[in-house]
């Protein structure tokens, strides 16, 4: 053998030590894993190169793992100890708990105080709140434009003696709203309006800071209309403007309490079904207080329901059962801005999209974004997951269900729990199997199994979270919608629900362009003549379609 070849050789053999010394601390760092003890390391060519070196023997080691002592069970969680199949299960968007004895009990049976020695509130674990203010703190990081809305308007207080019960995603994002609004002058009563939406650590830091919430992450349906009545009926407090996200909170009082509902001032509604509650009681002559569509803004609908979606989509599906999107035949039922939304996501990771609809127009704009429009019965059979978008009820009927092959997902991006029929599958024949936080399987009695996401509630707020900037738009949207109709003088509002003044959307638009550092374009005198336009705006006419 040569030198230079000798030369080689020992260089090899060096780094082939150096390998298996390697290899040795990793399988000690990562000793946690469950894997056979007689398990070898390939050593494949390295044992070759050995071979060629008379003067060192080939080297053989065993990489020995620990099956019952997990690396894992070092961290300490609510239990004291935490299992490997508990940390690799858990959602993301799990609160931080204290114990398990708190997880146990019933907010609604225990006894809490804040600082200020209030227990005017009902939250999961009052001692989770310098966790959420955590949370809140990183929220006003990426909610400029809201905070700058609040320094703004601190000194006016427009809000002074506006007395708002809210119905909404008790979430950071929208912790930084309700502050804002404690800021202007408001006093504040706040629940869900969804039972998988709360981030328990938020409402305990919001209620540490002397707001009234009434939530917790997992409520029962018992619990979330109870929820609601703590907020509205309360000895000594009335409420004089509603701020609503389904409209739940808004039926209950107009329910139940007809007499506070009469003196209501206004109301701000953010959702597709809350906004069309709002036009039937219109409709039926049963509405008697102004109300605000804020979902139909453009602020809302063209940002929050487009852009939160189309990244919150992939986040909600990727945390709940990791799927994988290429190749995947993906059903989108509903082509609006959320449908919208969800489809481009879908197709940037390569997914097969097709769209459901009933409005010609909206089909023809997924026919022209490049998807196939169909009929859902049309695909069912193929369909490996099953969006639903439309605000609608029993869109995915419970003979599609049946239908639907083995695995496929289901879930809804829909402010409502009615669009998948969820109640017929609660039957003896089914058995429904818990599998991770918000993830059941559905199974049938042939051994078939559907993955059901949130029970048919909202995905993205149940099962992940959503972006922090593209809500401060809508939060801005409302505070400025509820300063709008708390001041309006005497009737400028009528009975009835109203768009937001156009001037209003434009301002919100441009308090959010100092983020991305843009620079408006100013119009000439001559220009502004021309177009007949205000220089400083509104620019487009109500009509217009962004």
């Amino acid at each position: 053998m040569s030198e230079l070849a000798v030369g080689e050789a020992k260089a090899e053999v060096k780094q082939a030590s150096k390998e298996v010394k390697e290899s040795e601390n990793v399988a000690e760092k990562y000793s946690a894993m469950t894997v056979s003890k007689n398990s070898e390391m390939n050593m494949g060519d390295l044992t070759t190169v050995l071979s060629a070196v008379p003067t060192h023997k080939p080297v053989k080691k065993q990489i020995q793992f620990v099956e019952d002592k997990q690396e894992f069970s070092r961290f300490p969680t609510k239990t004291g100890r935490r299992s490997l199949s508990r940390s690799i299960s858990q959602s993301s968007t799990d609160s931080y708990s204290s114990d398990s004895s708190d997880d146990e009990t019933s907010p609604r049976d225990k006894t809490q105080v804040n600082v200020k020695g209030s227990s005017d509130f009902c939250v999961k674990n009052i001692k989770q709140a310098e966790f959420g203010r955590r949370e809140i703190e990183i929220a006003e990081q990426d909610m400029a434009a809201l905070i700058s809305l609040r320094k703004r308007a601190q000194s006016e207080k427009p809000l002074a003696g506006a007395k708002i019960v809210g119905c909404t995603h008790i979430t950071a994002q929208t912790a930084v709203l309700i502050e804002t609004l404690v800021a202007l002058g408001a006093q504040c009563r706040w629940t869900a309006c969804n039972i998988y939406s709360t981030q328990n650590e938020v409402a305990a830091a919001l209620a540490e800071s002397g707001v009234a919430v009434f939530a917790w992450k997992g409520e029962s349906e018992d619990d979330f209309w109870w929820c609601i009545d703590r907020c509205v009926n309360t000895e000594g407090w009335q409420p004089n403007m509603i701020l609503d996200d389904g409209g739940d909170l808004t039926h209950w009082m107009y329910k139940k309490y007809p007499n506070v509902f009469k003196k209501i001032r206004g109301i701000v509604e953010e959702s597709v079904t809350g906004v069309h509650r709002l036009y039937q009681l219109s409709k039926a002559g049963k509405l008697c207080v102004p109300a605000m569509n804020v979902n139909d803004s453009v602020t809302k609908q063209k940002f929050d329901n487009l852009y939160c979606c189309r990244e919150s989509i992939l986040d909600g599906l990727k945390r709940t059962t990791d799927v994988m999107f290429g190749g995947k035949q993906v059903v989108v039922c509903g082509y609006g801005e959320v449908g919208k939304g969800c489809c481009a996501a879908l197709k940037a990771l390569g997914a097969i999209v097709y769209v459901t609809e009933i409005d010609p127009i909206c089909a023809l704009q997924g026919c022209m974004d490049g998807f196939r429009v169909v009929k859902l019965n049309e695909i069912i059979r193929h369909a490996d997951v099953i969006i639903t978008c439309t605000g609608n009820k029993n869109v995915v009927t419970r003979d599609q269900l049946d239908r639907m092959k083995n695995g496929s997902i289901v879930c809804n991006m829909g402010h409502s729990n009615t669009e998948i029929d969820v109640t017929s599958l609660r039957t003896p024949e089914l058995t429904w199997e818990r599998v991770r936080p918000q993830v059941d399987h559905v199974i049938w009695p042939d051994g078939k199994r559907v993955i059901l996401l949130a029970e048919g509630r909202l995905l993205n707020l149940s099962c992940s979270t959503v972006p922090t900037f593209v809500l401060s738009i809508t939060a801005t949207t409302q505070a400025l919608a509820l300063i709008e109709l708390y001041n309006a003088p005497e009737g400028r509002y009528k009975q009835d629900v109203y768009l937001l003044p156009k001037k209003m959307d434009e301002y919100v638009a441009s308090l959010h362009l100092a983020t991305f550092d843009a620079h408006l374009t100013e119009l000439s005198d001559d220009q502004a003549k021309y177009l007949g336009l205000n220089k400083n705006g509104p620019f487009k006419p109500n009509y217009y379609r962004y």
